[in-house]
């Protein structure tokens, strides 16, 4: 073991790990895998930057100084690092409006945790919503409306942590710009202050663009929310498909205008005829995010859980599951189950040991039993 004087610094770059050391405990259980950075500023010593520095016995990376181990990494989720390489520059409102210009779908999916935003992200996606729609898959409410604002900001604040590529748009809760547009304005600041998205999202037309020009006037990008809105699902009398007459037509287009004119960076239309989703997107000269809305939209979202299989409900007709996410914890988590039952976890490998001298010291402080 190194002695107390060891030199040992830890400094994090990005995601690797720089460790300058006066002395490297030498065992077969550890395997190293290491480059060197070049000299230290200390004299006699090396910094090793450890790719690959195991221990055999705990499946982590370990360090030591004085003689005690610091794990290095823990059974958690690995936070980035500040400053880390985005895997492309970040999506704004701009970036989208260029993909519908250039005629690029425009890739959008839900998101209320800090893991799934990272998968979002490092996928590649270009627009996260942090939806309201978390108040079904999430906190098992029957529909969207007792979301309140605090919650929507708690799961906003979490998937923004996770994001460096994607564009982060936020729902604003039922009754968060209901009332006036003091309090919408209110609401929405502090979606961009306090929470770190690029957008907010509200639900309704013509009536809304007052707020919309509002919104838009103290720097809020808003993305609009036309055709089924869940938001209005009691005067809706339940979710149905919008736009299937004439008079429907007229009024969602007029719709998407309004809200064009008023500001909008983008418009989610949902629940409504492929056809009318076509006459709006093409009349548009923002970008068309369909849910639910045909194949012609500027660009297409759905809500993650209905990707894996993770709503405990008969999946919509819009939707398309990729991966049956809920088998596939199911099965997970009845072998753990039966695993911990019959103490096959945790194993000998999956524990931590004392050093070997605290070992020895520890056997010989321990009191011996006389012999008969």
């Amino acid at each position: 073991m190194p002695s107390n004087n060891s030199v040992f610094d830890v400094c994090t770059v990005a995601r690797d790990i720089v460790l300058i050391i006066g002395s490297l405990p030498r065992c077969g259980k550890f395997s190293q895998n290491t480059t060197t950075s070049g000299a230290s500023a200390r004299s006699g010593t090396q910094p090793i930057r450890l790719t690959a520095y195991t221990n055999s016995c705990s499946g982590c990376i370990r360090a030591y100084l004085g003689g005690v181990a610091l794990e290095i990494i823990m059974s958690v989720t690995q936070l980035r690092t500040r400053g880390a390489v985005s895997p492309a520059p970040r999506v704004t409102a701009e970036t989208l409006l260029q993909k519908k210009l250039a005629n690029q779908p425009i890739t959008a999916i839900t998101a209320y945790d800090y893991p799934t935003a990272r998968l979002l992200d490092e996928a590649g996606i270009d627009l996260v919503l942090v939806g309201d729609s978390l108040g079904m898959v999430v906190l098992g409410y029957e529909n969207t409306l007792p979301v309140t604002l605090d919650e929507i900001l708690h799961h906003t604040r979490a998937v923004a942590r996770g994001l460096r590529h994607s564009f982060l748009v936020a729902d604003m809760p039922y009754g968060s710009y209901h009332s006036s547009l003091d309090d919408a304005m209110r609401n929405a600041l502090r979606f961009i202050k306090e929470a770190g998205a690029q957008a907010v999202k509200i639900e309704g037309g013509a009536q809304r663009a007052e707020l919309v020009k509002q919104l838009t006037a103290a720097e809020i990008p808003v993305v609009a929310h036309i055709g089924l809105t869940p938001q209005s699902v009691h005067s809706m009398g339940g979710y149905r498909v919008q736009g299937k007459s004439l008079a429907a037509i007229d009024r969602l287009t007029a719709d998407a205008r309004a809200l064009e004119d008023a500001g909008a960076v983008a418009i989610v239309l949902e629940g409504i005829p492929r056809e009318l989703a076509t006459i709006i997107t093409s009349q548009s000269g923002i970008p068309t995010i369909g849910i639910g809305a045909g194949p012609d939209c500027d660009g297409q979202i759905l809500v993650f859980h209905d990707l894996f299989n993770l709503t405990f409900s008969p999946a919509a007709k819009f939707t398309r599951q990729y991966a049956d996410g809920a088998a596939f914890f199911a099965e997970a988590l009845a072998q753990y189950r039966d695993d911990v039952a019959a103490h096959r976890f945790p194993s000998d490998e999956e524990s931590y040991h004392l050093p070997r001298e605290v070992q020895t010291a520890l056997a010989s402080a321990q009191p011996r039993v006389r012999k008969a």
